[in-house]
């Protein structure tokens, strides 16, 4: 049963490489003590809105199906990856919500009768929930979206944390995957590059200090801003989960950080004040 006096709070998880699902590792371990968190901090959700950066349109567009299947959306890893099932119901019921917040904040928004979750929703969430059983709702964003329209389309979407949904972001705090298949590929427990280093600390110290004219110009403001992200789609559902939080300008706590390859961050996020009873996650 929900705890309706309770917030959710808003988060962005790092999904990291699709072989994270077979080998969790400190990632995984902070996933499964996550689900008994939420729900111990606010309740069991009714629901999920995820963004993630393998779920793109043109313009925002909710998957709205009444049932999902598991999206293998990646090439040559090993054949049980493909084995993987999370096939959770799907929340048709909650897109008219979802789209009349979105509309009223003078945002276009889409919604199909289709379904089907990527693996930086489901990859994450088998851990989080394994029964797969919390209907899920897919909102697709437009890459070419900058940080501020982003994090305005969280806005919109803010009062869904008092109604039982968890809006849930998954991409990557780092995410150059050159320098992670390239020549000389690291082992996965490589210890991390500096510029890894530099820009997750300045991401972790401009959250906790909610400042988001530094946040939002991150590419020019943040130490190796583009060598971490040579393309910006899977930092961009941090700012929707930000702008959940449902203020002008949320902290957010880091709630979980770890790395794998040496420069492909883990790391977690909770926004608002309710982050605050998921910190000892």
């Amino acid at each position: 049963m929900r705890k309706t006096s309770e917030t959710l709070a808003p988060l962005f998880l790092s999904h990291g490489s699709p072989m994270t699902a077979l080998e969790p590792r400190e990632a995984g371990a902070f996933w499964q003590r996550l689900g008994p968190a939420i729900t111990a901090a606010a309740g069991r959700p009714r629901a999920i809105l995820a963004i993630s950066a393998h779920s793109l349109a043109r313009e925002p567009l909710l998957l709205a199906a009444a049932r999902h299947t598991t999206v293998h959306d990646f090439s040559g890893f090993p054949e049980p990856l493909y084995r993987l099932r999370y096939d959770a119901p799907g929340a048709p019921d909650l897109a008219p919500r979802v789209a009349a917040l979105v509309k009223a904040a003078g945002l276009p928004v889409q919604v199909a009768d289709e379904g089907g979750l990527d693996h930086g929703i489901w990859a994450p969430l088998r851990f989080v929930w394994p029964e797969a059983d919390i209907p899920v709702l897919p909102l697709a964003f437009a890459p070419d979206w900058r940080p501020a329209r982003l994090f305005a389309l969280g806005q919109a979407l803010a009062p869904l944390a008092d109604e039982g949904v968890l809006v849930y972001g998954s991409g990557s705090i780092t995410h150059n995957l050159r320098l992670v298949f390239g020549a000389g590929r690291p082992p996965i427990d490589a210890p991390e590059i500096p510029e890894s280093a530099a820009f997750r600390d300045w991401f972790t110290q401009r959250a906790a200090a909610a400042d988001w004219p530094a946040l939002l110009d991150y590419r020019r403001q943040a130490p190796h801003g583009v060598l971490m992200h040579p393309s910006d789609e899977h930092l961009l559902p941090f700012y929707v989960a930000a702008g959940a939080a449902g203020v002008d300008t949320p902290a957010g706590a880091r709630i979980h950080a770890s790395l794998t390859y040496g420069c492909l961050g883990m790391d977690a996020y909770a926004f608002g004040d309710a982050a605050a009873a998921l910190a000892a996650v």
